[in-house]
């Protein structure tokens, strides 16, 4: 349905028919003319007024009918506050625990731009919590522990969030599309969470006009330009295979907690893991012999989301692999180096609760995350100078993947391959992975040299 914010409203007229005075209301909307006919110059004059009100307003009319979006009869009033809710409600069931969270960030953070009252604000901080902890958390909104001050934040967001049909008028919608580029502090927003942001966004309006509470999804007319988003992985952060294994030896170091670690992130440097793949290792996932190549069979993925989020109450959620169907597995081999990693790692842990790989030292039914980034902190702080180690390189454990792929690519290994091996596409492979080994200008430039005769 098109609308349109070209209209012009004509004075009342008085026609006298054979049965009698009617009184017209005429008015253009684009370039399509309109009117109606009532039977007493009152209702005229009103129906008249609330065209002229809705003109003032901003709103937009729809070509078809010539009315304003408030008043079409199909028309219903919504608040964005209760259309983030019914959004998130309608996509929980369907998505994954840690989905289901970044909408919870996104709706949060697009609603606070869409509040208008300022009396009795919230504080700011309670605001965000109040709404991403508890308002877009379907399984949380109406629990009985809900605090107070959570129940009572909520209610003045209710009475003072824009209308949905708010956003088909470009002043109201641009400062949205705005606000959505900074961070509190004011300093400029990753372009990569703008760039997610705006998706979920316009997944919202979607769902908005699927509802019938908009005509249109008014952001594909708005000239708006986002902020570029990088796609390729910063080559400083991509360590070479000396530092890596000296980041695997600093990990042992690490008190009684660092030498459990060693074989998980090894997982992620020799076989190319994402981590909620390796922290899923169990016993029948193993093929490996005494010494030389074993091999992995991946089936699935327990990605960190924070047990408010999941179906279990878990802290991790049980999914499929990245990419692939419930109940697709991949094989992966175990370079000999991992194969002696990760038996001693056997000989000296052996294995936890269902034939876990990789559990806490405490925590013996998951490894946590925190104790992930924990242990990874204190390894490159004590085998680094603290100039690199203020450095991006190898600043978070998935960097290690990052190396490993890197590292086969600059080796030669197929493009195919490399992203069967890493279970992603190629596309996003050559695009993200390409050309980002540390040292790898120096291979380069000795190739250059020899070309030229000078090697």
């Amino acid at each position: 349905m098109n609308t349109s914010y070209d209209v012009r409203i004509w004075s009342t007229q008085t026609y006298d028919g054979a049965r009698g005075k009617t009184y017209r209301v005429r008015w253009r909307v684009a370039d399509r003319q309109h009117k109606s006919v009532f039977k007493t110059k009152a209702l005229a004059d009103s129906f008249r007024s609330g065209l002229i009100t809705a003109t003032r307003k901003g709103e937009a009319f729809d070509i078809e009918t010539g009315r304003p979006l408030s008043m079409r009869p199909s028309a219903k009033v919504s608040t964005w506050y209760e259309l983030a809710c019914s959004f998130a409600d309608m996509k929980w069931p369907h998505v994954a625990a840690t989905t289901r969270r970044t909408h919870a960030e996104a709706l949060t953070a697009l609603t606070v731009l869409m509040l208008t009252g300022t009396k009795g604000r919230p504080d700011g901080k309670l605001l965000r919590y109040a709404l991403g902890r508890w308002a877009f958390n379907t399984s949380r909104r109406e629990a009985e522990d809900v605090p107070a001050e959570v129940r009572s934040t909520l209610d003045w967001v209710k009475r003072n969030t824009r209308d949905v049909a708010s956003m088909s008028r470009p002043e109201v919608l641009r400062p949205v599309l705005d606000g959505l580029t900074v961070r509190l502090d004011g300093a400029p927003a990753a372009p990569s969470v703008i760039s997610r942001r705006r998706k979920i966004l316009n997944t919202a309006i979607e769902y908005a006009v699927e509802k019938r509470l908009l005509p249109a999804n008014p952001l594909p007319q708005l000239k708006w330009k986002p902020p570029k988003t990088v796609a390729t992985i910063d080559r400083r952060a991509v360590a070479n295979p000396v530092q890596a294994r000296t980041l695997l030896e600093g990990v042992r170091d690490q008190g009684r907690i660092g030498p459990r670690m060693v074989a998980f992130y090894a997982c992620l440097y020799y076989a190319a893991m994402r981590p909620e793949e390796a922290v899923r290792l169990a016993k029948p996932n193993l093929h490996l012999p005494e010494k030389g190549w074993g091999e992995f069979t991946l089936d699935g993925a327990e990605p960190h989301a924070g047990r408010e989020w999941t179906d279990s109450g878990k802290n991790r959620d049980s999914r499929q692999l990245k990419q692939r169907a419930r109940g697709e597995t991949r094989s992966v081999p175990c370079p000999p180096e991992l194969t002696a990693i990760i038996n001693a790692h056997i000989d000296m842990f052996g294995f936890g609760p269902g034939g876990r790989l990789f559990v806490g030292e405490r925590n013996k039914e998951e490894l946590p995350k925190g104790t992930i980034n924990r242990v990874w902190r204190w390894a490159r702080a004590a085998v680094f100078t603290p100039e690199v180690y203020a450095s991006p390189l190898a600043r978070t454990p998935y960097d290690l993947r990052h190396a490993a792929v890197s590292t086969w690519l600059n080796e030669g290994v197929p493009p195919t391959q490399v992203a069967e091996l890493a279970g992603q596409s190629v596309e996003v492979l050559l695009r993200i992975y390409a050309k980002c080994l540390d040292g790898g200008d120096a291979v380069l430039r000795q190739r250059i040299e020899r070309a030229l005769g000078h090697g």
